[in-house]
Formats: C-alpha cells, structure tokens, sequence
C-alpha cells in the first residue's frame, strides 16, 4: 500500500473515532421517532399547553407546592443517608419550611408594613429637605445656579399616583369582602400548598422514578442525559442561587441596622434579593440605603457605614456564598431569567411565572446542545468551495475551535 493511501485510510480511521465523540444527543433523540410518532409527541405537547392555559387559576397552588418540594428533596435525600425513614425525614422538612412561612407571616410582614408607614409620614419632610437643602447644594457644587428644579411638581405626582394606589387597594379589599366565593376560593388556595407540598415530598422520588419508566428505551439514556443536565442547571438557580439571596439578605438587613438605617429591613431585602442579576442588587441598594441615610441624618459621612455594609456584602459573595453554593455550575443567565419571568407571565399569568425557570432550563439545555452539534456539522466547518476544512488529525473546524478554547 503507498503512503497516501496509508495516510487516507488512517485519516478515515481518526474522523470515525472523532465522531463518536461529536454531542448527537439531540440527534439521536430526533432519528429514533417516525414521523407520525413525532406528530404525535407535538400534538401533545400542544394540548398540554393549552391545558396549562386553561386551567391556570387551578394549577397555582399545586405549581407552588411542586416548587417547595423540589427544593426540599435533596435535604430530605441526605437524611436518609443517615438511616432516618423517609416519612421522618420529610416531616423534619417539612415542620422547617412551616416555621419558616409562620416567620415570614408573624413576623417580617408586620415589619414591612411598618417601614411603607414610616416612609409615607416622612415623605412631606423628605421632599422639603430635598428642595431647601439638596437641590441648592448641588446646583452651588456643580454651578447649576440658572436651573430649577419644580419639587412641587414631584410632590403632586407622588400623591396623586399613591392616592390612585390606595384607591385601587381599596376597590380590591371592597371586591373580596363582598365576593365570599372569591375570598373562600384565595383560602382554599393557601391551604392546599402545605398540603400538597407534603404528600409530593414525600412521594417525590416514587413519581421521578415512573415518569423514568415512561421514556421510550431506544432513547433512555439521552433523554437522562438532558434532564439530568436540566435539573444541574434549574437547582444551581433555585437552590444554590435562593441561599445566596438570602444569606445577602441577612447581611444588608443586619448592616443596615447596626449602621442606623430605619428602612434596613425593607432596603437590605430589596437589595438581597435582586441580587441574582449581578451588580443590580448592589447598585439598587447602595442608592437607596445612601437616599435613606441622607435624608435622615443630612449628614454625608454617614454614607461611609452604608458604603462598608454592601462592600462587606460583596466580599462575602464573591469569596465564600457563590464559590460554595453555586459552584462553577452553568447556571441561567440573568437576561435569560427577566425575559423567561416576563414572558411566561404575560402568556400564562402568575402560572406563566412559575413555570419559567424549569422551562427556560430545558430550553436552555437544548439550545447548548443544538450550539454544539452545529459547530460539529459538515454545514459549519465547510468552504465556499464545498469541502470540509480538517486539522491533520482528522478534525473538523468546529471539533478544532472547541479544543482550543477550553
């Protein structure tokens, strides 16, 4: 055999073993089904969205319940690591989550309540310390002595929009007060969470398993690949993300307080829980903890405490929260998160909302695959000329491109 023929056959060798390695999962999936099967998956799956229209004021409570179960499994799954039962270690989660949402009733509402009170007295002394002391203040710093600046303008706007919020609040209190059947059903709502929460946590694993049996064969194992990767990527969002907002939370609360903030509860969570989308939840929180302190001490060295609170705060996301939490996981990217909320809302409603995040994972997932197969096809990788572009190994340009880069 001559040594182009050699080399042909041993290049045709290496592009087989290559290809082996190439992400078809999607491809697979797609080739095992006929025609009429994969007009049969999509016939489904239309009909099952237009039941999760249909029923959406229905679904609200169960949706709910789901999530909290979700949330719940990995830690009921760890202590039956430890020989409790299943029935035991549900019941320890579950008396948490209860005292957790008895805590947020009882007491971080009342709270609440009373910071909007607090801001709403002093908003007529806020506004008249704004236009005596700061405007002139700046307009001397930065010579905009010529400009004006009509707080009075802002003043009616303000209640005139609050007054209409109020008055909205007040129809809707008169609607459900007078709709028993409407005030019954928002009960009967509440209610069924904890319930259902309970029995699919407990029967959490069981329903994974047969919706496992369900999976036609020749598929299986891409199948679990793509839902297994889906679920990293929804619990690194869900789980790790919700514990780092939380632990911010508390620390913004905390520093806000012991640096004198009288709006720390309502500033500190605002800030923590923005802070999924990076740097907005800083940034939101620095201005508006600054906005409080100013305008209730008038003192600007006072922004020096709000400034080492949220710095802090920084600190320990960026060293300790994120890194153990949240991991180098592939989690959902902030962008995707605001649009996926927003869209599922404005289709489905608060439904919608709920059903945003495991459904933008998934597509998240498949759109990485579907990225991934195209840099890997004869379509990316071929010329003008029509032929492939290969490395001497074998390769194409799309495998080529991916192992440089990582």
């Amino acid at each position: 055999m001559s040594n182009k023929k050699r080399q042909a056959a041993g290049s045709g060798k290496r592009r087989s073993q290559h290809a082996g390695d190439r992400p078809q999962d999607l491809n697979i999936v797609s080739e095992s089904f006929t025609d009429r099967e994969k007009l049969t998956i999509a016939g489904f799956t239309v009909v099952a969205l237009w039941l999760v229209w249909l029923l959406s004021p229905v679904l609200m409570p169960f949706l709910v319940a789901a999530g909290l179960a979700y949330l719940g499994d990995p830690i009921v799954d760890r202590m039956e690591k430890i020989k409790l039962s299943r029935g035991v270690s549900v019941g320890i989660v579950y008396a948490l989550l209860t005292i957790f949402g008895l805590l947020v009733l009882i007491v971080i509402v009342p709270l609440l309540e009373r910071q909007v009170g607090y801001i709403i007295s002093k908003l007529p002394e806020w506004v008249s310390w704004i236009e005596t002391v700061a405007i002139p203040a700046v307009q001397e710093r930065f010579g905009l002595a010529g400009a004006s600046f009509d707080m009075g303008s802002v003043t009616a706007i303000i209640k005139e929009n609050w007054s209409e919020a109020g008055g909205i609040a007040a129809g809707l209190l008169k609607y459900v007060s007078k709709s028993g059947l409407q005030a019954v059903g928002l009960v009967a709502n509440l209610l069924i969470i904890p319930i259902a929460a309970f029995y699919l946590l407990r029967d959490w694993d069981i329903m994974i398993a047969r919706i496992h049996e369900l999976v036609p064969k020749r598929v299986e194992p891409n199948v679990v690949k793509l839902a297994r990767e889906s679920d990293e990527m929804l619990s690194g969002f869900l789980r790790g993300q919700f514990i780092v907002m939380v632990a911010l939370s508390l620390v913004y609360v905390i520093g806000l307080w012991i640096a004198g903030v009288k709006l720390a509860l309502l500033i500190g969570l605002f800030a923590g829980l923005m802070s999924f989308v990076p740097y907005l939840g800083v940034v939101a929180g620095v201005i508006s903890a600054s906005a409080a302190i100013l305008v209730q001490t008038q003192d600007p060295t006072s922004l020096i405490w709000v400034f080492a609170v949220f710095g802090v705060g920084q600190l320990l996301e960026s060293m300790f929260l994120t890194p153990v939490f949240v991991g180098d996981r592939i989690g959902l990217h902030p962008v995707l998160v605001i649009f996926a909320v927003m869209a599922g809302g404005q289709l489905f409603g608060f439904v919608g909302v709920l059903l945003a995040l495991p459904a933008s994972a998934i597509i998240a997932v498949i759109a990485r695959h579907v990225h991934e197969g195209y840099q890997h096809s004869s379509m990316y990788a071929r010329t003008q000329s029509g032929s492939v572009i290969e490395t001497p190994d074998g390769m194409s340009a799309g495998q080529t491109k991916k192992n440089l880069s990582s």
